[in-house]
């Protein structure tokens, strides 16, 4: 089968879990034989690839609006790069809100120790953030009309999509969307949309409906749509008024890592254990719960230090938090991590937490069990519906999240079985699967279509 893929993120910029999936899919697509064209918002030179190697196009092989190539990794997957400045996890910001970023607040010995240690990321995280790089959350700025953005994609889609054969058109997020029903319409050919995340996980009830609405047309237009989780599926069916009978499951999965060796920095304390947040550091990962936890685990657990790895529109405030509640010395902020450094800071951790507020699934735990890194995650997550060897507990539950902590912290066989057995079910969770459970979703949208 051929396949039309349309997304924003892939290897090597990849800014949080969608990318992870696309990887993943394509990955898991190709080998079981199907080709793929997977047309991306900006081109990718293969000097940034960290773990894919891509292969530019030449010179004769460009013009002006888009450009192809191949990567060795993917027999069956072709790229069409289109030069756009879309970017993932991004809303555009309100007019009527202005980040409140000169309030002032007191300074203290702790707040001094984790303000000198995460200085320079704060700043290069706000550079990149006014530049319109990087990724940020609800209520993030985007370098220009972002809606313009999505209709040029949507134009330049159609134009590529023009000039390939293909049974399919698979559209990932609501950024890709408008370029999915163009394409669809343009082609004749079945639309199957793909909800990673839905605008109420990035920003609550306070949504934005430009995005919405966009999110709601792609349901509709939609052959099939394919949610992350019954989690997801349940809120596009409420919120969306999504058919039921087009809206199907198909869980993420997890590629295990290689058997090679990644070099273990040094301790960060002779006897401090490690809690670990890593993920986009926004309203939806829920990082001041882990703030809150964190300082009641501390009234018990004095040799523990707290990591939390990732960037995001909230990183000031949490860096903030901890500080006024006295416990910023206990606390690492090492910025956006890839590639080898995501295995290091994994080898150096006791336990993950993933305290998402609203989490479609969550790839994150699946590569911590992965890295036999035990996992305490949040019930609102589509990963929970997956996982039955994790602590669970509600996100808001902060008391109930650090007697888990403390637990895993106070019992080693408690740590080990997590460990153990959680690793031994993710083995069951491949890409082939969820690629094959895609096809399955695909030939359903040409029937339908053909119908």
């Amino acid at each position: 089968m051929n396949i039309f893929m349309l997304g924003w993120e892939f290897p090597p910029y990849i800014s949080g879990g969608l990318g992870t999936a696309c990887y993943g899919l394509t990955r898991g697509l190709a080998s079981l034989g199907h080709h793929v064209i997977f047309v991306l918002p900006q081109p990718v030179e293969s000097q940034f690839s960290t773990h894919v190697t891509l292969r530019s196009p030449t010179v004769r092989e460009m013009n002006a609006l888009h450009r192809s190539f191949h990567s060795s990794e993917f027999e069956n997957v072709e790229f069409r790069a289109i030069a756009s400045g879309l970017q993932p996890y991004t809303t555009p910001a309100p007019d009527d809100i202005v980040a409140d970023v000169t309030r002032g607040v007191h300074t203290s010995e702790s707040e001094h120790a984790v303000r000198t240690q995460t200085q320079g990321f704060v700043e290069s995280t706000q550079t990149r953030t006014q530049a319109g790089g990087g990724s940020s959350g609800p209520g993030g700025h985007y370098a220009g009309d972002m809606f313009a953005e999505v209709q040029r994609y949507a134009r330049i889609a159609v134009e590529i999509a023009l000039n390939e054969t293909f049974d399919v058109v698979h559209a990932h997020d609501w950024m890709t969307y408008s370029a999915g029903i163009a394409v669809a319409a343009a082609t004749g050919k079945p639309l199957v949309v793909h909800v990673h995340s839905t605008e109420f996980d990035r920003s609550g009830e306070h949504v934005n409906q430009r995005i919405y609405d966009l999110e709601r047309q792609g349901v509709h237009v939609a052959q099939r749509v394919i949610a992350v989780s019954h989690l997801t599926r349940n809120i596009l069916l409420a919120r969306y008024a999504a058919p039921a009978d087009r809206v199907e499951v198909v869980y993420n999965a997890i590629t295990n890592p290689e058997n090679h060796d990644v070099i273990t920095p040094p301790p960060i304390g002779k006897n401090e254990r490690i809690i670990l947040f890593l993920g986009r550091i926004t309203m939806q990962k829920g990082p001041e719960y882990f703030v809150a936890a964190a300082k009641m685990v501390l009234e018990y657990e004095k040799d523990v230090r707290f990591v939390m790895a990732g960037s995001g529109d909230m990183i000031r405030r949490v860096i903030e938090l901890a500080a006024e509640l006295g416990i910023g010395h206990k606390f690492v902020f090492t910025g956006f991590l890839r590639g080898d450094d995501v295995a290091r800071i994994f080898k150096m951790a006791d336990l993950y937490v993933m305290p998402s507020v609203s989490e479609p699934f969550g790839i994150a735990p699946l590569e911590a069990l992965s890295h036999d890194v035990p996992v305490l995650i949040s019930k609102q997550s589509g990963v929970s519906e997956v996982l039955t060897h994790a602590l669970k507990v509600d996100f808001w539950d902060t008391h109930e999240m650090a007697n888990k902590i403390i637990a895993v912290l106070r019992h080693p066989p408690l740590q080990n079985t997590l460990r153990e057995h959680g690793n031994f079910e993710i083995k069951r969770l491949t890409w082939e699967d969820s690629a094959q459970n895609c096809v399955n979703v695909y030939e359903r949208a040409i029937q339908s279509s053909r119908r």
